[in-house]
């Protein structure tokens, strides 16, 4: 793309009518608003930040720009299950609120509940690895990358096997109500996906009240206990609870999923990564910040500021674009470049300062044993069939990720 197309592309960009190519390719569209429009401002007076930096300032003050979203949300959602969860959800807060949930949140994520959970996750995924061989075609997303999440955050959660089938469709249609645009079918889906979940939680936290767990293991048991004396209210328990199976299930099925199509995409990368197995861990943070889980995030100013040169006046709503914060070329050399060993590699997957992601430590963990146990099983796989893009702008990953494994 020369000069002129990237200048013009920046110049028509419009998050809240993007084209449907856009869910297939946005980087063409992030390295022209990185040239040309790195603060692209709207006529509504919202706009759209791309630079890396800008996204670490904004992240590092939570005072002038805030994560509330009870005055942007009330409009979109309405009196809503909706609006009641994701304002309440630990990501969509400022402190205090957000110091003392996640506190408590971070507190069950413990060292030790990670290294519990090393065992199960290895079993999870050389059985689904089996099931695998036995059929010798996939689909990398429903046979793998989509089953694991789902049961290590069940298993955190202690929900019963039995209990687990419809979690990914709720977290799915949840998560799904945060695209820049909703339409109603999509609200309607998370309204009803929240109530769904809300009323089967009730149910298990009644339980486990009755029978609590090793809270030093059993993350309901310590959320329900709190942390020293801070406690949470059955709301926030209930909704937080939400927010652990949504955070940690479409994001890390992404970066599984995500991972194995790079793979498939840099075959070089893909044979330096089987030579060298104790790669993946660099590996890991390659796929997060080349292909962001989460793509974009949300913040509103408090009070009037200047960010990167431009005065924003309070109350400027602001689209964070964390994909095109990871392929800043400031930032990152040569950053559409696939690079398994790249360091350092402060990507922004995760987010960064006060809103660091509380559970990416189990989102590498998965990340780095689903991949290398799948490439050492299968180090000649190959994609079998057109992958299917799953559609949205703020999560990227795939629907279905067909491939040969035997």
């Amino acid at each position: 793309m020369d000069d002129a197309e990237a200048r013009s592309l920046a110049e028509r960009f419009d998050q809240w009518n993007l084209p449907k190519s856009f869910a297939e390719d946005p980087y063409p569209t992030y390295r022209a608003l990185l040239r040309y429009a790195p603060i692209k401002r709207f006529d509504d007076g919202t706009c759209f930040i791309s630079r890396y930096a800008d996204l670490v300032t904004v992240y590092r003050d939570t005072k002038r720009f805030s994560s509330d979203k009870k005055v942007e949300f009330k409009p979109k959602f309405g009196d809503s299950p909706l609006y009641l969860h994701h304002t309440t959800s630990l990501v969509f807060n400022d402190p205090p609120l957000h110091t003392r949930v996640r506190s408590i949140i971070v507190g069950a994520l413990t060292p030790k509940a990670i290294a519990r959970l090393e065992p199960d996750l290895i079993r999870l995924v050389d059985g689904l690895l089996e099931r695998m061989a036995e059929k010798g075609t996939a689909d990398l997303i429903e046979d793998f990358a989509a089953a694991i999440p789902i049961e290590v955050i069940g298993n955190l959660l202690r929900v019963p096997h039995e209990d687990r089938g419809p979690l990914r469709e709720w977290s799915l249609s949840i998560l799904g109500a945060l695209e820049p645009v909703l339409t109603p079918q999509q609200e309607a889906r998370g309204n009803a996906a929240v109530l769904e979940f809300q009323d089967y939680l009730e149910g298990l936290i009644a339980d486990r009240r009755k029978n609590p767990g090793d809270p030093s293991v059993d993350v309901l048991t310590r959320l329900m206990q709190g942390d020293g004396d801070e406690r949470l209210t059955h709301v926030e328990l209930v909704q937080n609870c939400i927010f652990l199976l949504n955070a940690g299930h479409e994001t890390t099925t992404n970066l599984i999923g995500n991972g194995l199509h790079i793979l498939s995409e840099w075959p070089d990368e893909k044979r330096r990564l089987i030579e060298d197995p104790l790669l993946i861990g660099t590996a890991v943070e390659e796929f997060l910040r080349y292909e962001s889980s989460n793509q974009l995030g949300n913040r509103i100013t408090t009070e009037d500021v200047e960010l990167g040169g431009e005065a924003l006046p309070k109350g400027t709503r602001i689209t964070l674009c964390i994909g095109a914060a990871n392929r800043d070329p400031a930032q990152f050399p040569d950053p559409d470049r696939m690079d398994i060993s790249r360091t350092p590699n402060k990507h922004l997957a995760f987010a960064w300062g006060p809103h660091l992601c509380a559970g990416h430590a189990f989102a590498r963990l998965e990340g780095k044993t689903a991949i290398g146990r799948f490439l050492a099983r299968f180090p000649n796989y190959e994609l079998d069939g057109a992958p299917v893009r799953g559609g949205r702008v703020r999560f990227r990953g795939f629907a279905s990720l067909p491939a040969r494994v035997a």
